[in-house]
């Protein structure tokens, strides 16, 4: 073992190595001047990890054949909408600039026009170019801005040459992959009340030899949009609410298409998302892609991107910048003073129970909160003691269930038994670390859109157990960055960011008790597993936002008082709840979770790439 792990060690420092150079170097020193000494170790780590399944190749394969090319432009469209392509051309060099229009111009959906706001008058050698291509083909359009505006009302000029009834967004060295506007006009067929959509992207060296960082994305995400402009590329939004929305802002310049997503979304019946890499975001020196550091003015024009969202919507909440540039944390502040019920079953375990109370008092600072104590079938005198003190409390109520253990009837019997507006499922061997935990949970859940709300949980040797749940993975559902170190903070940050999901643990977990009424609470077919999955499903299912925040954190010794699965009985009880699931859910279980991406990995938990066919892992 010990071999193997100085064999990583010489690779990672290899990989380390073979990328150092006076600008590598220089940008590194500006990385550990923002995070410190340890921050800047972790994500270091972090960024040169070898990936489960290289990219390079992976996107070799996936990437169309000239024969399924040739079969899109021969298909025709019941519908064809004119798509218009806004581009703000300035100082482009020569060569991004012929492969930009070179990427329209193989494009197998031909009802496009590309409008390029020239804000480099002076520059001959670009004028010459966009003059040639502009004369060979009458789908270019080209207008010459007298000066330079800036990047915002560049983006106007190109905006307001636009005709097309969708407008897509591309950057002057930026590059649509050649299938990206069929793969948009066959999403807007299947349903035409979407009204914006977006792609998933990558990003591409400079002489396009390498692409890399693939960004897979979920569907719409209200949240994670809030905490990091994850639509960006491609995105496309019908003329109609574009005109509603407002054009570019610059006031917003450096997030000005943060700015512009933001009220776009606001305006749009439904925002679809097509999870296919057609843009290829071209990165160098001078781009934010790949040196953020050189550019804070930007994350915070982003900060006051959401701040203006959230004032739109009538959402109060406060906004900062997270220690990992361009992500965004909202904190939402409690409205009123609801009355949370904290729902804990109990069987034995009084050291257990003894800690997990204690934290809630050490780390509590809203004072308007029960503690229903579920008492079931214990056995140990310790713990009758220990409910005898615990009955002077005022703030503490025990209650006997006296049939066999059932975790959804449990907290179901708990439920009807609460005084509270809001529940808070809470098992017995947790520990809260995180201070003011119940007023962050509680922010969030009273948003009028969220039904729950969940936490980060992590294991006692401070890794994580718990950063929400997706559907499929491992067969049901499982989840997301289990064993990982807890201060690292994952794929895109997303271990570490307030995001929507489709279901969350209960081990601890928020609801407004209306909704938990109205999902019909835990089903109690699912005696042990699955049930706060589906309980989740069915929260989502009602029109509610499922939420993991990952700034309220607790200790957690998994299921300690419940025991081993390991008698005949538990296999065939597991069984039956696994075809539960099966039957009920099968659809999303089928298409894919929609918060997650159809590319990524459903038996890894770090949001690897799913190999494709002949690469290893069982494909859907």
């Amino acid at each position: 073992m010990s071999e193997n792990r100085s064999l990583i060690g010489k690779i990672e420092w290899g990989r380390i190595l073979e990328k150092l150079s006076p600008y590598t170097i220089k940008k590194g020193l500006l990385y550990f001047k923002h995070y410190g000494p340890k921050e800047f170790w972790i994500r270091l780590h972090e960024r040169f990890e070898p990936e489960e399944v290289p990219y390079g190749p992976w996107y070799e394969a996936y990437a169309p054949k000239e024969e399924t090319l040739q079969k899109q432009r021969e298909h025709t469209f019941a519908y064809a909408p004119l798509i218009s392509i806004a581009v703000p051309a300035y100082k482009t060099p020569p060569v991004f600039l012929r492969e930009m229009i070179g990427s329209l111009l193989s494009q197998t959906y031909a009802n496009w026009e590309l409008c390029i706001a020239n804000g480099s008058p002076q520059d001959e050698e670009m004028r010459r170019i966009l003059d040639e291509n502009e004369a060979k083909d009458q789908r270019i359009r080209v207008v010459t801005l007298k000066e330079n505006l800036g990047i915002a009302e560049n983006t106007n000029a190109a905006l307001s040459m636009a005709r097309g009834e969708f407008v897509g967004l591309l950057d002057h060295d930026d590059l649509l992959a050649p299938n990206a506007l069929y793969e948009i006009v066959s999403a807007l067929s299947k349903d035409e009340t979407i009204d914006a959509v977006y792609t998933d992207e990558d990003k591409v060296t400079m002489n396009l030899d390498e692409h890399f960082q693939p960004h897979l994305k979920p569907d719409f995400n209200l949240d994670l949009l809030r905490s990091n402009n994850y639509i960006c590329h491609f995105f496309a939004v019908r003329h109609s609410v574009m005109e509603k929305a407002g054009g570019f802002r610059k006031e917003f310049d450096g997030a000005q298409d943060h700015d512009f997503i933001f009220r776009c979304v606001e305006n749009s019946r439904k925002v679809g998302h097509i999870p296919e890499i057609l843009y290829h975001w071209r990165t160098h020196k001078a781009s934010t892609a790949d040196n953020p550091a050189s550019k804070m003015y930007a994350y915070e024009a982003g900060k006051r991107a959401v701040e203006s969202h959230l004032e739109r919507v009538g959402t109060k909440g406060r906004v900062s910048h997270t220690p990992d540039f361009g992500f965004f944390r909202v904190q939402y502040p409690v409205q009123g003073h609801p009355k949370i019920s904290i729902i804990i079953p109990n069987k034995d375990e009084k050291e257990t129970l003894q800690t997990c109370l204690k934290s809630i008092r050490e780390k509590t600072d809203y004072d308007n909160y029960e503690i229903i104590i579920i008492e079931n079938n214990s056995t140990s005198d310790e713990i009758f003691q220990y409910y005898k003190e615990l009955s002077k409390d005022p703030l503490i109520r025990l209650l006997r269930w006296k049939k066999e253990f059932n975790y959804s009837a449990i907290n179901n019997y708990g439920v009807r038994a609460a005084d509270g507006d809001y529940v808070l499922f809470l098992n017995n061997d947790v520990k809260v670390i995180t201070k003011g935990w119940l007023k962050e949970m509680l922010g969030v859940c009273q948003r009028r859109e969220v039904g729950a709300v969940g936490v980060k949980l992590i294991y006692p040797d401070n890794t994580i157990q718990h950063a929400g749940c997706v559907v499929g993975m491992g067969g049901i559902a499982g989840h997301m960055f289990t064993d990982m170190p807890s201060g690292r903070s994952g794929y895109l940050h997303k271990a570490s960011i307030l995001q929507d999901m489709s279901a969350v643990t209960a081990a601890c977990m928020m609801m407004k008790k209306s909704v938990f009424k109205e999902a019909g609470g835990f089903t109690e077919e699912l005696a042990v597993a699955f049930n706060d999955v589906d309980l989740c499903l069915k929260v989502n299912q009602g029109g509610h936002l499922v939420v993991y925040d990952p700034y309220v954190q607790l200790y957690h010794m998994e299921s300690k008082s419940r025991g081993k699965e390991d008698s005949k009985d538990k296999v065939v009880r597991f069984q039956d709840e696994i075809e539960y699931m099966r039957s009920h859910w099968i659809k999303i279980l089928k298409e894919g979770d929609p918060y997650y991406n159809k590319n990524l990995s459903l038996t890894k938990w770090n949001y690897s790439l799913r190999p494709l066919p002949g690469m290893g892992e069982k494909t859907r």
